[in-house]
């Protein structure tokens, strides 16, 4: 495993929020991420919680605009923000927003021409957990996962395949039920192919009918989201929880966007959430 590379660092409540990067053997380029490491990593391990960004991000919007460092802080937790797709020149790219660079949808690609890098799935789940582990003082038991919009999506569907892995879940405006709205369409059928059979092994919706959920789930959701009626499902998922039995805290935050002055102004609440758990 290669050793990251420390690009840049501030203080910040009284510990380090820093920018590393590496050599990715999952992605096959070099890939960024960035941490929060709060004050009592100094004196012992700590819990990690990742974070997952939405289309168009990297690993610097969170860190930059969600204001989590004061809230790690006080709770004791690393904070971990991978970027959302390789990059690179030899990296596959699309003209549009939604697919390609900054939307890598958290999965396995095994379309020809994107499986070679798309490959976020497994470096989500496997190489960065092992490189965190390796660099960071962090706790051996299971993580705690959050994220926005895609990452939302990511949050959602890697805790739901991989319930082992975490311990804590939550989102903001999750693309709930990818299978069924346009921006999922899109990428599933680039990165996954025709059959729309496996495109349902990454929606959270699906997962949650098949499999159930053992995860308590906090979503917070804004009225006046642009992507609210066409992009996320969010009424689905719901639907199927309630169906299913499973614990989700829904709350439709009254005049809120899509945008990063939503996760800011609710991004305690979630913090808090996972440290419930997570500092047990």
């Amino acid at each position: 495993m290669t050793k990251p590379t420390l690009k840049k660092q501030s203080k910040s409540f009284g510990g380090w929020t820093q920018y590393y990067e590496h050599a990715s053997s999952a992605c096959n380029v070099n890939m960024a991420f960035s941490v929060f490491v709060p004050p009592q990593a100094s004196e012992r391990k700590v819990p990690v919680v990742y974070w997952l960004s939405g289309l168009t991000c990297t690993e610097d919007n969170f860190m930059a605009k969600a204001g989590a460092q004061r809230w790690a802080a006080e709770k004791g937790l690393l904070l971990v923000a991978p970027d959302t797709s390789p990059r690179g020149e030899e990296v596959k790219d699309d003209e549009a927003y939604d697919l390609g660079k900054g939307a890598g949808f958290y999965l396995n690609a095994t379309e020809p021409g994107w499986s070679k890098h798309y490959r976020m799935e497994e470096y989500v789940t496997e190489e960065l957990p092992e490189l965190v582990k390796a660099n960071f003082p962090v706790t051996s038991g299971p993580a705690g996962v959050m994220g926005h919009s895609m990452g939302g999506h990511g949050a959602l569907v890697l805790s739901l395949r991989y319930p082992e892995l975490y311990r804590s879940v939550s989102a903001f405006s999750p693309i709930c039920h990818p299978t069924e709205v346009p921006w999922g369409k899109k990428a599933f059928k680039a990165y996954l192919g025709e059959d729309t059979e496996r495109w349902k092994a990454y929606d959270a919706c699906e997962l949650i009918q098949s499999k159930g959920c053992k995860f308590s789930l906090l979503v917070d959701q804004g009225t006046d989201d642009q992507f609210l009626d066409e992009q996320l499902g969010t009424e689905t998922l719901a639907h199927v929880c309630e169906e299913a039995g499973v614990a989700l805290s829904l709350r439709m935050q009254e005049g809120y966007d899509h945008s990063y002055f939503f996760i800011a102004s609710f991004i305690k609440d979630h913090i808090e959430h996972h440290a419930r758990v997570l500092n047990q």
